[in-house]
Protein backbone atom coordinates (compact mmCIF):
# COMPACT_ATOMS: atom_id res chain seq x y z
CA UNK A 1 0.00 0.00 0.00
CA UNK A 2 1.17 3.18 -0.95
CA UNK A 3 0.15 6.63 0.77
CA UNK A 4 -1.21 9.66 -1.19
CA UNK A 5 -0.82 12.82 -1.01
CA UNK A 6 -3.27 13.50 1.42
CA UNK A 7 -1.80 11.06 4.28
CA UNK A 8 -4.77 8.67 3.77
CA UNK A 9 -3.68 4.93 2.80
CA UNK A 10 -4.31 4.19 -0.89
CA UNK A 11 -6.68 1.24 -1.18
CA UNK A 12 -6.03 -1.91 -3.44
CA UNK A 13 -8.06 -2.58 -6.31
CA UNK A 14 -10.95 -4.37 -6.08
CA UNK A 15 -11.87 -8.26 -6.57
CA UNK A 16 -8.56 -8.99 -4.43
CA UNK A 17 -7.66 -11.48 -2.30
CA UNK A 18 -8.07 -8.66 0.33
CA UNK A 19 -11.77 -8.22 -0.25
CA UNK A 20 -13.02 -12.18 -1.04
CA UNK A 21 -14.25 -11.76 2.37
CA UNK A 22 -16.41 -8.69 2.57
CA UNK A 23 -19.74 -8.30 1.80
CA UNK A 24 -20.38 -6.45 -1.58
CA UNK A 25 -16.77 -7.33 -3.26
CA UNK A 26 -17.17 -8.61 -6.45
CA UNK A 27 -14.86 -10.58 -8.39
CA UNK A 28 -12.97 -9.39 -11.13
CA UNK A 29 -14.85 -9.24 -14.43
CA UNK A 30 -18.32 -10.29 -13.20
CA UNK A 31 -21.34 -7.56 -12.40
CA UNK A 32 -21.81 -6.05 -9.40
CA UNK A 33 -25.00 -7.81 -7.45
CA UNK A 34 -24.60 -11.53 -9.06
CA UNK A 35 -24.76 -14.67 -7.37
CA UNK A 36 -21.16 -16.29 -6.96
CA UNK A 37 -21.24 -18.96 -9.40
CA UNK A 38 -21.18 -23.01 -7.43
CA UNK A 39 -21.16 -26.35 -8.85
CA UNK A 40 -20.03 -27.25 -12.15
CA UNK A 41 -20.15 -24.06 -13.54
CA UNK A 42 -17.71 -22.31 -11.26
CA UNK A 43 -14.69 -24.54 -12.85
CA UNK A 44 -15.63 -23.48 -16.30
CA UNK A 45 -16.74 -24.82 -19.48
CA UNK A 46 -16.38 -28.34 -19.93
CA UNK A 47 -15.70 -30.49 -23.14
CA UNK A 48 -19.01 -30.89 -24.52
CA UNK A 49 -20.93 -28.65 -22.54
CA UNK A 50 -22.84 -25.90 -24.52
CA UNK A 51 -22.70 -22.48 -22.75
CA UNK A 52 -26.82 -21.11 -22.82
CA UNK A 53 -26.67 -17.43 -23.47
CA UNK A 54 -30.51 -15.18 -23.47
CA UNK A 55 -32.08 -14.98 -26.35
CA UNK A 56 -33.43 -11.62 -25.83
CA UNK A 57 -30.87 -8.85 -25.83
CA UNK A 58 -31.32 -5.62 -26.08
CA UNK A 59 -29.90 -4.93 -29.18
CA UNK A 60 -32.77 -7.66 -30.08
CA UNK A 61 -35.19 -5.40 -28.58
CA UNK A 62 -33.84 -2.08 -30.69
CA UNK A 63 -34.18 -4.08 -33.63
CA UNK A 64 -37.76 -5.70 -32.88
CA UNK A 65 -38.68 -2.00 -31.87
CA UNK A 66 -37.39 -0.13 -35.29
CA UNK A 67 -39.19 -3.02 -37.33
CA UNK A 68 -42.60 -2.15 -35.30
CA UNK A 69 -41.85 1.16 -35.83
CA UNK A 70 -41.40 0.95 -39.90
CA UNK A 71 -44.50 -1.91 -39.84
CA UNK A 72 -46.89 1.28 -38.24
CA UNK A 73 -45.42 4.16 -40.31
CA UNK A 74 -46.05 2.49 -43.75
CA UNK A 75 -49.69 0.89 -42.99
CA UNK A 76 -51.61 3.91 -43.82
CA UNK A 77 -49.39 4.45 -47.25
CA UNK A 78 -50.38 0.79 -48.01
CA UNK A 79 -53.77 1.61 -46.98
CA UNK A 80 -54.02 4.02 -49.56
CA UNK A 81 -51.87 2.19 -51.98
CA UNK A 82 -54.83 -0.38 -52.04
CA UNK A 83 -57.59 1.89 -51.78
CA UNK A 84 -56.33 4.04 -54.70
CA UNK A 85 -55.83 0.35 -56.72
CA UNK A 86 -59.38 -0.66 -56.13
CA UNK A 87 -60.45 3.28 -57.57
CA UNK A 88 -58.74 2.65 -60.57
CA UNK A 89 -60.11 -0.89 -61.28
CA UNK A 90 -63.59 0.62 -60.46
CA UNK A 91 -62.80 3.33 -62.81
CA UNK A 92 -61.56 0.74 -65.57
CA UNK A 93 -64.68 -1.07 -65.38
CA UNK A 94 -66.73 2.34 -65.84
CA UNK A 95 -64.67 3.40 -68.87
CA UNK A 96 -65.61 -0.08 -70.37
CA UNK A 97 -69.04 -0.07 -69.73
CA UNK A 98 -69.19 3.79 -70.71
CA UNK A 99 -67.52 2.69 -74.00
CA UNK A 100 -70.26 -0.06 -74.59
CA UNK A 101 -72.70 2.33 -74.55
CA UNK A 102 -71.04 4.39 -76.68
CA UNK A 103 -70.88 1.51 -79.15
CA UNK A 104 -74.70 1.06 -78.70
CA UNK A 105 -75.50 4.92 -79.40
CA UNK A 106 -72.78 4.46 -82.58
CA UNK A 107 -75.16 1.43 -83.67
CA UNK A 108 -78.28 3.30 -83.19
CA UNK A 109 -77.21 6.22 -84.55
CA UNK A 110 -76.20 4.18 -87.89
CA UNK A 111 -79.63 2.81 -87.55
CA UNK A 112 -81.21 6.56 -87.80
CA UNK A 113 -79.22 7.62 -90.57
CA UNK A 114 -81.00 4.77 -93.06
CA UNK A 115 -83.88 6.54 -94.77
CA UNK A 116 -85.72 3.44 -94.32
CA UNK A 117 -85.63 2.86 -90.62
CA UNK A 118 -86.67 6.64 -90.24
CA UNK A 119 -90.07 6.32 -92.29
CA UNK A 120 -90.98 2.91 -90.59
CA UNK A 121 -90.27 4.79 -86.65
CA UNK A 122 -92.51 8.12 -88.37
CA UNK A 123 -95.13 5.58 -88.99
CA UNK A 124 -95.02 3.52 -86.13
CA UNK A 125 -94.23 6.34 -82.89
CA UNK A 126 -96.23 9.39 -85.28
CA UNK A 127 -98.79 7.69 -87.58
CA UNK A 128 -97.51 8.93 -90.50
CA UNK A 129 -98.87 8.33 -93.87
CA UNK A 130 -96.64 8.97 -97.12
CA UNK A 131 -98.73 11.24 -99.73
CA UNK A 132 -101.48 9.56 -101.29
CA UNK A 133 -102.25 6.64 -98.41
CA UNK A 134 -105.17 7.00 -96.61
CA UNK A 135 -105.02 6.99 -92.44
CA UNK A 136 -107.56 5.10 -90.80
CA UNK A 137 -108.59 5.32 -87.00
CA UNK A 138 -109.98 2.37 -85.33
CA UNK A 139 -112.69 3.91 -82.64
CA UNK A 140 -113.98 1.13 -80.17
CA UNK A 141 -112.44 -1.12 -77.70
CA UNK A 142 -108.59 -1.54 -77.81
CA UNK A 143 -106.96 -4.52 -77.95
CA UNK A 144 -105.85 -5.99 -75.07
CA UNK A 145 -101.96 -5.83 -74.42
CA UNK A 146 -100.06 -9.11 -75.05
CA UNK A 147 -97.98 -10.09 -71.98
CA UNK A 148 -94.69 -11.04 -72.66
CA UNK A 149 -91.97 -12.30 -69.91
CA UNK A 150 -90.03 -9.09 -70.76
CA UNK A 151 -93.33 -7.07 -69.86
CA UNK A 152 -94.78 -8.57 -66.70
CA UNK A 153 -93.87 -8.56 -63.55
CA UNK A 154 -93.56 -5.42 -61.14
CA UNK A 155 -92.52 -2.15 -62.49
CA UNK A 156 -92.79 -3.38 -66.14
CA UNK A 157 -94.43 -0.93 -68.55
CA UNK A 158 -97.98 -1.70 -70.03
CA UNK A 159 -97.89 -0.95 -73.68
CA UNK A 160 -101.47 0.00 -75.17
CA UNK A 161 -102.17 1.05 -78.81
CA UNK A 162 -103.56 4.22 -77.49
CA UNK A 163 -102.25 7.49 -77.91
CA UNK A 164 -101.15 9.94 -75.79
CA UNK A 165 -103.53 12.89 -76.67
CA UNK A 166 -106.14 9.77 -76.27
CA UNK A 167 -105.13 9.17 -72.59
CA UNK A 168 -104.70 12.79 -72.03
CA UNK A 169 -108.49 13.36 -73.15
CA UNK A 170 -110.12 10.31 -70.90
CA UNK A 171 -108.48 12.08 -67.93
CA UNK A 172 -109.84 15.43 -68.57
CA UNK A 173 -113.21 13.99 -68.64
CA UNK A 174 -112.52 11.42 -65.48
CA UNK A 175 -111.65 14.85 -63.74
CA UNK A 176 -114.36 16.99 -64.82
CA UNK A 177 -116.60 13.86 -63.80
CA UNK A 178 -115.00 13.34 -60.48
CA UNK A 179 -114.45 9.85 -60.92
CA UNK A 180 -110.45 9.96 -60.46
CA UNK A 181 -109.39 8.96 -57.20
CA UNK A 182 -107.35 11.24 -54.92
Amino acid sequence: MTASSTGTPARPPRGTARDAGRRGATPKGSRPGARPVRGAAANGPRAGAVARRSTFTPRAAILALVLVAVAVSLLVPIRQYLAQRADIAALRAGVADERDRVSALQAERERWADPAYVQQQARERLHFVMPGETAYVVLGQPKAPEASAATTGPGAAVVTDRTWYAGLWDSVRAADAGTLAP
